[in-house]
């Protein structure tokens, strides 16, 4: 029985951010703790296992103002690769998590959290000392 062809990543397509959504790209390993740290708060995600990267698609105009660090805010001018709405697995781009009729975004500042408690406090930096401030 011959091996059925591994799928490509020929059925995704390029998709403009900046139109009906921005896009947050994080680290894989933060990415996906930040998904379990969001919960069912956590709106579609696209894993991408080529750049080790997972992305969060936010409002349109959230990556004008995003600063948080280790992530890159994709807005006007950049594109995100897009998997076939069934991929749920790889090889090459898929979804982590689906969208939905009303699961496509994800809150920017409950992303924003989701991160920062995924990668932890900063080497020196008392979590208490900066909750006080």
């Amino acid at each position: 029985m011959p091996t059925p062809p591994l799928p490509s990543a020929a059925a995704c397509t390029l998709h403009d951010a900046g139109q009906d959504w921005d896009a947050i790209r994080v680290p894989r390993s933060v990415g996906l703790a930040t998904m379990a740290i969001l919960g069912p708060r956590c709106g579609a995600v696209v894993e991408d296992p080529l750049s080790s990267a997972v992305y969060y698609f936010v409002p349109v105009g959230t990556a004008t103002d995003w600063d948080v660090t280790n992530t890159h805010a994709l807005g006007l001018g950049a594109t995100v690769t897009i998997p076939p709405a069934r991929r749920t697995a790889g090889p090459g781009p898929h979804w982590r998590m689906c969208p939905g009729e009303d699961r496509l975004l994800t809150d920017p500042a409950a992303l924003r959290a989701a991160i920062e408690d995924a990668f932890g406090p900063r080497v020196g930096e008392d979590r208490k000392a900066s909750a006080s401030a």
